[in-house]
């Protein structure tokens, strides 16, 4: 479903000399390679490789390309760094869209901070199975072999930071920040002789190097310390002028959007010079992120970016280009007409096919200009087909509503969405906040309740609207719970218009019966702490909303069994299901469960609860589990594929022995997928195929209008649905 963007791109990677073939890397949702056709991206991290067990390889670390050849490239993937090996390379020639992978020797962290820098995956021009990579826990590595096997460069330092000293970093290391050769030629056959590696304060500690650059002259095989103007900063970004001139950032923050001072120098192999410096003052705390350069000499073209700068101001800086090498420089881009971007400018590139075309990376996708010699640039938003809003919760409305979908993302908030070709205008614009839950009455859908947080400030909300989300209203009061525990492990529900349950996280539930006047606690029992968030789901019985279902799936693989609690006034009280506990539910992470009704039949419960599937036609009085869906059990505790984990319900097939379609997010004879059932339950077959995986799927619903639509989330990858 088309939103735009809606996340943080990470890094764009151009081929040097095949123009349009340009990659973008993101933080959780995957990689994406330019349709200049088409004037859009184009997923490529969807299929093979990137399914549910596999879901923290939506985290991309760094991307690289062949010089020689176009259709070969690189991609580190991995979301969290740790002193495990459990980072990947995968390799594709066909320019993404088939994969293959090995598994690294160190841990990448896509998601960590710091995760615009580099590219830390760089190709030899001269002799393309040569790549080296700088880690961010255990130094520098080379492949001599395209990338199949690695050793660590040692001469440089064999350090490896143990998971205390990774803490001690903040949790986020910066380790080898980036690699440069310093060559012009490609494809002589021979190593590149001369490449430089920056060393972030942390390691340097860590390994115990002098400095922040570090200087090969023989192919890596040696090293040695390049003293820099500047000690103790980041280096996020160093590139090669045509005449070997180097420019390199040094920002005191490592990002995204990392603060000052910063600094921009040039660097001839001997001598340093000062082209650029930004310092806080004034209340602004501006550093220096990307930079890109084309042609060579006086008349360098020089592309900056100001991180950390945000807004648009007169006598902001965002984006500063320089066309004599950094001796002057004029911003083009803040008071500039069209979509500006300020922030996270953390990755800049021009275009190596047309000087003009200047593009930058942000905390919502990717912005450009084409006119970029103009005395007054233009600049718009590069999205299209970049999806990467984090949906946390989404609700289908009854036939015949007005919206099709209530959705609720992290970072962007609660929307109601009208058509799946059009970005949504129904919102209720709360800026910078996380949607968490969302709901609506049934036999009045115009009426929708939801939750969510106010990032900034990292406080509970709610809000309510009566005409389908066109105007909104923030609750008078919050239940116990909703203002400090702001996690998605929380759920609302609506019984009738200005009725509604609400479970926040970690907390007792509340219902109103006065639109958010007042709250009242329910005797639901407290949920006891397992080491992470947790809370109760809620769903409503369509047929009879008096009718109120309560899930506790116990809150982690450790815990005690998963249960059922079932309320028949509305949500205001609860008995528990002894039903619930004679199937011994397994116990299991709020993220891992699921429960839905069948909105056309009373007391028809469908349950995921992280390893199978269950079903109730007694309003949960009784369970009785499917036997088709299993986990599959590797070498941890915890299952490497789950079972069940999402079950959704919408419009029945014509003639099904069924009234509703059932569908499963889970695993069927070891083969993780969506599965769909039209007749109760008795047979399944999957729904989607190898191609449309995701990075797995977390949240989904099923449309009440057309059957075999679903609503899903993927990891990062935005809302999607089926036809």
């Amino acid at each position: 479903m088309k939103f735009g963007g809606g996340g943080y791109v990470t890094g764009l990677v151009f081929h040097p000399s095949t123009a349009n073939l340009l990659y973008a890397r993101t933080d959780i949702g995957g990689a994406y390679r330019w349709n200049p056709a088409a004037s859009s991206w184009t997923p490529i991290t969807d299929g093979l490789g990137f399914s549910a067990a596999e879901s923290s390889y939506h985290g991309i670390e760094s991307m690289a390309v062949d010089p020689n050849d176009d259709r070969l490239v690189y991609m580190a993937a991995g979301m969290y760094n740790t002193d495990k090996a459990d980072a990947r390379l995968y390799i594709s020639s066909d320019r993404g869209d088939h994969w293959s992978f090995v598994n690294l020797p160190f841990s990448t962290g896509g998601n960590n901070g710091g995760r615009a820098m580099g590219e830390r995956l760089m190709v030899d021009p001269n002799k393309p199975s040569t790549l080296f990579y700088g880690s961010r826990t255990a130094g520098l590595w080379k492949s001599e072999d395209s990338g199949r096997s690695w050793a660590q460069v040692s001469a440089l330092s064999s350090a490896r930071m143990t998971q205390d000293q990774i803490k001690a970093a903040g949790g986020s290391a910066m380790g080898i920040e980036l690699v440069v050769y310093d060559t012009g030629t490609k494809g002589t056959g021979t190593a590149t002789s001369t490449l430089y590696a920056a060393v972030a304060p942390d390691y340097a500690s860590v390994a115990g190097l002098g400095s922040n650059m570090y200087r090969s002259t023989n192919g890596g095989a040696t090293w040695t310390a390049v003293t820099t103007p500047v000690s103790g900063f980041h280096i996020p970004h160093m590139v090669r002028a045509a005449d070997g001139v180097f420019y390199v950032v040094f920002t005191k923050d490592a990002g995204p959007g990392a603060g000052g001072p910063g600094r921009l120098y040039k660097f001839d192999g001997t001598t340093w010079t000062l082209l650029k410096s930004v310092d806080p003052a004034g209340g602004t705390n501006f550093g220096l992120g990307g930079v890109s350069v084309q042609g060579s000499g006086a008349s360098t073209r020089i592309a900056l970016g100001v991180t950390n700068s945000w807004g648009n101001w007169n006598g902001q800086q965002i984006v500063q280009l320089s066309d004599d090498a950094g001796l002057t420089w004029r911003e083009i881009e803040a008071q500039m007409p069209g979509e500006i971007a300020s922030g996270w400018v953390d990755d800049v590139e021009i275009d190596p096919s047309d000087r003009d075309h200047i593009l930058h990376v942000h905390g919502g996708g990717v912005v450009e200009t084409r006119n970029a010699s103009s005395a007054t640039p233009t600049w718009s938003g590069v999205i299209a087909g970049i999806e990467e809003i984090a949906a946390q919760a989404i609700v289908a409305p009854p036939p015949g509503a007005s919206y099709l979908l209530i959705n609720s993302s992290g970072d962007v908030g609660t929307w109601i969405h009208t058509d799946v070709t059009t970005t949504p205008t129904r919102s209720p614009g709360l800026g910078w906040s996380n949607g968490i839950a969302a709901d609506m009455a049934w036999s009045d859908p115009q009426y929708i309740a939801a939750s969510g947080a106010i990032n900034s400030s990292n406080t509970g909300t709610g809000y309510w609207s009566g005409d389908g989300g066109k105007t909104w209203t923030t609750f008078a009061s919050l239940p116990a719970g909703a203002a400090t525990n702001t996690s998605s492990e929380s759920s609302l529900v609506v019984t009738a218009r200005n009725k509604a349950v609400w479970a926040p996280a970690n907390s007792v539930p509340s219902y109103t019966t006065d639109n958010g006047a007042t709250w009242t606690a329910t005797n639901l029992p407290a949920l006891p702490a397992v080491g992470w968030n947790r809370g109760y789901r809620l769903v409503v019985d369509r047929k009879n909303p008096n009718k109120v279902y309560a899930y506790d799936s116990g809150g982690a693989w450790w815990a005690s069994a998963g249960r059922v609690y079932v309320s028949t006034d509305g949500g205001h009280s609860f008995a528990l299901s002894q039903g619930s506990v004679t199937a011994a539910l397994a116990p299991n992470g709020w993220w891992v469960t699921s429960m839905a009704v069948n909105p056309n039949a009373e007391g028809d419960l469908w349950m995921a609860d992280g390893n199978a599937v269950y079903h109730s036609v007694d309003s949960g009085a009784t369970w009785q589990k499917l036997s088709q869906f299993a986990s599959v059990q590797g070498s941890n505790a915890w299952p490497d594929l789950q079972g069940a984990t999402v079950v959704a319900l919408g419009k029945a097939k014509d003639g099904a022995s069924y009234s509703a379609a059932v569908y499963v997010v889970g695993t069927v004879g070891g083969v993780w997928g969506v599965y769909r059932s039209d007749d109760g339950g008795a047979t399944w077959t999957r729904f989607n195929d190898d191609a449309h995986q995701f990075g797995g799927i977390g949240v989904m619903a099923a449309d009440q209008n057309v059957y075999g639509r679903v609503y899903l989330s993927g990891t990062g990858r935005g809302l999607l649905y089926s036809n």
